[in-house]
């Protein structure tokens, strides 16, 4: 089995982000919010936007199922204030649900918080509930940054983020941590401010002890780990400096990276310096990186095809990056596959 631990629905019909638009505007207006009703989507708009995108994809690909959140760009926490965010991040996931509900044995729900800047992170706990417990969501998308990269929270280790861990653990539901656009002109969203972003929370978790209190949560870190990998001697180095030897190697009972990285010698590099248990396979198809390599001939995205080449893993350790990693990581997800005879 191939599971892709990490999709959004980007190919979402155009009504969504129509209403986005107006919510918009009626807070900048400070006018009356769209009512989430206006919103109409019909099930065959659904099935269209799925079929010829990603479900065409993933055929073409060999992947059996998507874990699949809201479009991360469109999270956009930034913009406006916490009802604001309430309110779209309950429309995204009703929406995703709806996709999840509609193709159950291709994909799985991941949902999105209503996080805002400045608001206390424990405030995003009943929408998160909701998606685990009413709409069933086997993993959400933290923003460490929901200011769009200012950097204005405090770190992942803060204990203000602990109500969040607190229920994730209770819930059995991982975090993967996401940032949304970036409106700082310094940081290119999907060219920097993701990988900035993945980057620092690994290297917030080493400065850190969160596992000491939460030694059941999992955190996924998407993007290939940002820098880590590349620099795993730098993370070693710095976590002896702090006196936490093989601090770095220790996170990895908590953090998985993914596998979206659109290169053979990227994929080639995490693959020989994480341990296999620590990786799962992921394409953020159809994501921040489109359209077909000139030197290859195939999608940068088709990340398979670089896992499927690498020399770093047997075909035991393939099997496991593939789905096993996932299955364990994402409980919920396993239960739903089990359910189903998978």
């Amino acid at each position: 089995m191939i599971i892709d631990a990490h999709g959004h629905y980007t190919t979402a019909p155009s009504q969504l982000e129509d209403w986005r638009k107006r919510q918009v505007a009626a807070f900048d207006d400070s006018t009356e919010a769209p009512d989430p009703a206006d919103l109409v989507i019909s099930d065959d708009e659904i099935r269209q936007s799925i079929e010829a995108n990603q479900l065409r994809l993933m055929d073409e690909r060999g992947c059996d199922l998507t874990v699949f959140s809201p479009r991360a760009s469109f999270m956009a926490h930034h913009i406006g204030d916490y009802a604001v965010s309430q309110a779209w991040s309950r429309l995204c996931n009703d929406l995703v649900h709806r996709v999840a509900a509609l193709f159950p044995e291709r994909f799985a729900m991941g949902a999105m918080l209503p996080q805002s800047p400045g608001v206390e992170p424990a405030t995003v706990i009943p929408e998160l509930r909701r998606a685990v417990q009413e709409l069933g969501a086997v993993v959400v998308n933290l923003n460490p940054d929901p200011s769009g990269g200012h950097w204005d929270s405090p770190p992942l280790t803060d204990r203000s983020w602990y109500p969040v861990y607190e229920a994730l653990s209770e819930l059995g539901v991982p975090a993967m941590i996401h940032v949304s656009t970036s409106c700082n002109p310094a940081f290119h969203t999907t060219g920097a401010h993701y990988l900035n972003a993945d980057t620092t929370a690994f290297m917030q978790l080493v400065h850190g002890d969160l596992f000491d209190d939460f030694p059941d949560l999992q955190l996924v870190i998407p993007h290939g780990g940002g820098a880590a990998p590349y620099h795993w001697g730098r993370f070693r180095g710095l976590a002896d400096m702090l006196g936490k030897a093989d601090h770095a190697e220790q996170l990895l009972r908590n953090v998985s990276f993914d596998t979206c990285v659109y290169h053979q010698p990227g994929i080639d590099l995490l693959t020989q310096v994480i341990p296999t248990e620590s990786i799962l396979f992921a394409s953020e198809m159809v994501g921040a990186v489109r359209g077909i390599d000139s030197r290859t001939g195939h999608h940068f995205d088709d990340t398979k095809r670089y896992l499927d080449a690498t020399p770093h893993l047997s075909d035991e350790e393939r099997t496991a990056v593939y789905a096993g990693n996932a299955r364990r990581v994402y409980p919920r997800l396993d239960a739903i596959l089990t359910g189903q005879g998978r």
